[in-house]
């Protein structure tokens, strides 16, 4: 089945959130500033991405909390919370506050797995249970149920009072968790970068995200990263009771140069030159296969993401920066995405 251009509906953007550990506070005003900006030049999506134990944001659902009062319209994203680090029923219940204070604007990315580096972390983590964690696809049931307003527990009310609402002084217990915002459940996404993954999510009724990394799972199969990224999607849409409808976002590290200065685009083409290599075959026992950075002008740009695969069959893109660069540069390369290149691709800018 040959795939088809889709005209792109939402623009969006992932930043890690880096900061200096010897004075973090202006490595997170910096990532609010960005999406605050983001929101005034019509982006439709900013998105954080998670790391622990590193210097780079911790606690997305804390940063995005901060970011719904300083926004306004914007959807906030974590791409992605790995569940492996989480309760799933502590995690409902900030994901649903945050939603509250947000004004239903919440877009929760999470995946399952072990945590990075377990055997060193796990004692921390889990000292009493670490070798009894379930790490697979159940926790990520577990927070669908807790989200969607699946019962917690077997009681509410108020136990030992024959009580009325109206009784003063009287705590009441719900059965499931609060607050409860109901549309959260419809914008939970999952993470994946492999066929089961694609598979589950959308036969949880999940939206899915993919990267600028999948597996490539068959040795004897294609080793095209836009080939194997379209597969998940498609497979991801046949198991999706939405079907064609179910949404998709991919997330590729795509960086425009117009307004750059020459400093600047020298900057850029050696960290896609020094990321390129690894993106000549599959790396490691996992066959992690990752995409090349795409570094040039907006008409450079519109014109190879035309002809990647997996872009052309999703109306949703995060795109990701760059780890390592400074706010200056993420200012022009987030205005040169919303003035230029965004346009390029049949995007308008939201409000």
């Amino acid at each position: 089945m040959p795939s088809t251009r889709r005209p792109l509906s939402k623009l969006g953007f992932l930043t890690i959130g880096l900061f200096d550990g010897a004075d973090p506070r202006p490595g997170h005003q910096s990532t609010l500033e960005i999406i605050e900006l983001g929101e005034r030049l019509g982006f439709d999506s900013a998105w954080v991405r998670h790391r622990h134990l590193q210097f780079g944001i911790s606690s997305p659902v804390a940063v995005l909390a901060a970011a719904s009062q300083r926004t306004s319209r914007i959807e906030l994203g974590t791409a992605v919370v790995p569940l492996g680090w989480e309760n799933p029923l502590r995690l409902a219940e900030d994901l649903a506050t945050v939603d509250i204070l947000s004004g239903g604007r919440l877009n929760p990315g999470v995946s399952v797995g072990p945590p990075m580096d377990y055997a060193r972390v796990k004692h921390a983590l889990y000292p009493d249970s670490a070798d009894a964690e379930e790490f697979g696809y159940e926790r990520v049931r577990r927070l669908l149920d807790f989200v969607r307003g699946e019962p917690a527990t077997d009681f509410s009310g108020a136990e030992g009072f024959e009580a009325t609402r109206r009784q003063p002084h009287v705590e009441y217990s719900s059965d499931v968790v609060q607050p409860h915002s109901p549309g959260l459940g419809r914008r939970l996404w999952y993470g994946g970068g492999s066929l089961s993954s694609a598979r589950w999510a959308g036969e949880h009724g999940m939206n899915f995200l993919t990267s600028s990394v999948v597996k490539a799972e068959d040795p004897e199969g294609p080793v095209d990263f836009a080939d194997i990224q379209l597969s998940h999607i498609r497979a991801f849409r046949e198991r999706h009771p939405d079907g064609e409808k179910a949404r998709v976002s991919q997330g590729l590290v795509v960086i425009p140069t117009d307004s750059a200065t020459p400093e600047q685009r020298a900057k850029y083409e050696a960290y896609a030159a020094a990321r390129l290599p690894r993106t000549e075959s599959p790396q490691g026992p996992a066959r992690l296969l990752f995409a090349p950075d795409l570094v040039g002008t907006s008409a450079q740009l519109a014109e190879r993401l035309h002809e990647h695969a997996a872009f052309r069959e999703v109306d949703e893109v995060a795109f990701a920066l760059p780890f390592t660069f400074e706010h200056d540069d993420y200012v022009q390369i987030l205005t040169d995405m919303a003035a230029r290149l965004g346009p390029a691709l049949g995007w308008r800018p939201a409000g």
